[in-house]
């Protein structure tokens, strides 16, 4: 089973951008893409009071039925408004240049349905805000960091809007992550004519810059034009400011190198960049 691009896709402002994302990679490495909407367990179901003790058993009847009633429209309503997303969705891919899409509805649980693709995922697309984030204050969306968490294949998460991918931005610092970026990239097509720059951060170290050479020389032997580079700073804002400088396209970088609790407690750079990234952004676990 070849594998898919899977998309997920809402009705956020971000869900053009996750489809043209999807076609642009779809368009470089000829794999299918998957557009996915799932609708919660009980998604606009109310839940039902208990009114027996207060209320005539006829009366109590009634209600309970009219009750399941409006549970079972809004059930029909949740599965033709998820329709209707993933209609446009998939006219918005096709029209953006991908050959082959389809569409998935389904309900239950987000994250423990993105798990069980897996097996036949690519690459995860979403967006970085969802139709429930609160703009004005700078909210992710709520399952974006789950999603990432517990995806073992790549996630790009889709800036506000598309544009052309020329410069690509690779921030490496030697761990697991960035070095399964660095394999992931010089066996796909996706990275072919692009111009890649592989940039670590911090003082001056022989062995970080023998471990980033090794890797530039992982990628120009797969055919890949690559360029080196060492900044100093603190990684989030030196990255940034280059992104913004430069005008870089995306980013790629390991993602969540410590637990939640450590980010809680000191923040983290992964989020940071999701946050202040106006570029789409290719996460690695």
């Amino acid at each position: 089973m070849a594998e898919k691009i899977v998309a997920l896709v809402d009705a956020s402002l971000y869900a053009a951008s996750v489809c043209e994302h999807a076609a642009w990679i779809s368009q470089r490495t000829s794999a299918p893409v998957e557009l996915l909407h799932v609708l919660g367990r009980r998604e606009g179901a109310a839940a039902p009071q208990d009114l027996s003790g207060s209320i005539r058993l006829g009366a109590r009847t009634r209600l309970l039925e009219e009750l399941a009633e409006l549970d079972t429209r809004r059930a029909r309503i949740g599965n033709e408004h998820g329709r209707a997303i993933l209609d446009d969705a998939r006219a918005l891919t096709e029209g953006a240049g991908a050959s082959s899409v389809t569409t998935r509805l389904m309900h239950g649980d987000l994250i423990e349905t993105v798990a069980a693709l897996q097996p036949e995922t690519r690459v995860v697309l979403i967006g970085k805000r969802g139709e429930a984030a609160d703009f004005a204050k700078g909210h992710l969306g709520s399952n974006l960091e789950r999603v990432v968490r517990i995806s073992q294949k790549p996630v790009l998460v889709a800036s506000r809007a598309f544009r052309p991918i020329h410069k690509v931005l690779i921030a490496f610092d030697g761990g697991n992550s960035s070095r399964k970026a660095v394999d992931y990239m010089s066996g796909s097509p996706l990275y072919r004519d692009l111009a890649l720059e592989l940039v670590t951060v911090g003082a001056p170290d022989a062995d970080r810059q023998a471990r980033l050479d090794q890797a530039a020389q992982v990628l120009r032997d797969a055919g890949l034009s690559v360029e080196t580079r060492r900044v100093e700073g603190q990684p989030d804002a030196a990255l940034k400011q280059l992104v913004e400088a430069e005008r870089f396209d995306m980013l790629v970088m390991g993602a969540y190198g410590h637990s939640r609790i450590r980010s809680l407690m000191i923040g983290s750079t992964t989020t940071q960049m999701i946050r202040s990234c106006k570029v789409p952004l290719l996460l690695f676990r």
